[in-house]
């Protein structure tokens, strides 16, 4: 298990680092083929269920096991590979240049026709592990199958790779043809955070309301991406600090949860507030931070997309942005009142609070989503040295 939670993590790191579009690729797989691994050895079963548009194509392989979560993940995320491979090798061919260095494709001017296809080829490619609607399904049947230490690295990093790939890649690489698309990236935005919102809201399990919900955020860096304009792309790179922590945090708190209630069901809890106060105010915060209240990470970062979202060509994004997050509130809260702060359940009795180690983990991540809230300058300003050029070369391609 943690072998194959270290390749992962070095996957994640290789895809940031690598300079070589051909490595950045292998390091990608390396991050991506261990899920199958520990997903169907050591998730769960019986909590997923079908759901897609590509559902049919899995009724042979035990829908409802973790067998079946894990090969729906792993079949979505290789097709999405399949793309972004075909998007490398074709500028490599049209460069003319003997090695996949992505400093010398950078230096290419390549073709507005080209651009344009390479740049789907990478949106379609790296949006599925992004979660992109819809091709999203697979990510809340991984993230209810999966440990939790799995659904917090799946969530909280993994799909952040899908967002730098199409922002450092398609929009590094390809400006003409980031902007000429930029409608169909926000558009698709838009569908992803009314989408996530409203689904999350039909949801009764606990873990299927976090991944949902991690749908609809994603939706926001998306967004800002799309608006190609300064606020609205720091808001985009800021969401995924923002969303790795708060999504961590909730993925942190629902295993918790589980292992003292052994229930991830929404209707049978209640009360938890009262045992269990340290998780309790841990999940409130976290809620708070995802619904975009002021002093959290959660508020700058969706602040600046929407300014960046008003300040881009198309204004009425600005519109379901802001209703994605009206209903961010209204699931949010109701988890939060139900299983929290509403009457207790006669269900369970004696649960414990956090313990120990469970601790440090908990404040460290509260207290990075309200220190990066009270002081978003920490990272807005190294973010600006990179989002600074890269939105020169779009705009001015």
């Amino acid at each position: 298990f943690y072998a194959l939670l270290l390749a992962l993590v070095t996957g994640v790191y290789g895809v940031f680092v690598s300079l070589d579009l051909f490595v950045l690729f292998l390091f990608y797989e390396l991050a991506v083929l261990p899920m199958y691994l520990l997903i169907g050895i050591w998730g769960s079963s019986g909590e997923v269920r079908p759901r897609g548009i590509f559902a049919w194509a899995f009724r042979e392989t035990g829908v409802g096991t973790k067998e079946y979560a894990a090969m729906k993940l792993t079949l979505y995320l290789l097709f999405g590979s399949a793309f972004i491979l075909v998007g490398i090798l074709a500028l490599y061919v049209n460069a003319g240049a003997a090695s996949f260095s992505f400093l010398d494709f950078e230096a290419t001017a390549f073709p507005r026709a080209l651009q344009r296809w390479v740049f789907l080829a990478f949106y379609v490619g790296f949006g599925i592990l992004a979660g992109i609607w819809p091709l999203h399904t697979w990510s809340p049947d991984g993230h209810a199958s999966a440990p939790t230490a799995v659904s917090m690295l799946h969530a909280g990093v993994l799909m952040k790779l899908g967002a730098y790939g199409v922002v450092r890649m398609g929009m590094g690489l390809l400006p003409e043809g980031a902007a000429d698309l930029a409608w169909l990236v926000g558009t698709v935005a838009c569908v992803n955070i009314v989408y996530g919102a409203l689904s999350s809201m039909a949801q009764t399990d606990l873990k299927y309301v976090i991944a949902y919900s991690s749908v609809s955020h994603m939706g926001i860096v998306m967004l800002g991406a799309a608006t190609l304009t300064g606020p609205g792309l720091n808001g985009s790179v800021f969401q995924m600090f923002a969303h790795g922590v708060m999504t961590g945090l909730f993925f942190a708190l629902v295993g918790l949860v589980y292992e003292k209630a052994h229930s991830r069901d929404i209707g049978k809890m209640g009360g938890f507030g009262k045992t269990m106060p340290g998780i309790a105010t841990a999940f409130t915060v976290g809620g708070l931070s995802s619904l975009g209240l002021p002093a959290t990470a959660g508020f700058v970062a969706e602040l600046l997309t929407f300014l960046g979202a008003w300040r881009s060509v198309h204004r009425w994004w600005l519109f379901p942005a802001v209703a994605g997050t009206f209903l961010t509130a209204v699931y949010v809260l109701r988890v939060a009142k139900q299983i929290f702060w509403g009457p207790p359940s006669s269900q369970f009795h004696d649960l414990e609070d956090a313990r120990g180690p469970e601790w440090v983990a908990l404040v460290v991540l509260v207290f990075v989503l309200v220190l990066f809230g009270m002081v978003p300058g920490l990272a807005i300003a190294p973010v600006d040295t990179a989002t600074v050029p890269l939105l020169a070369r779009i705009v001015s391609p």
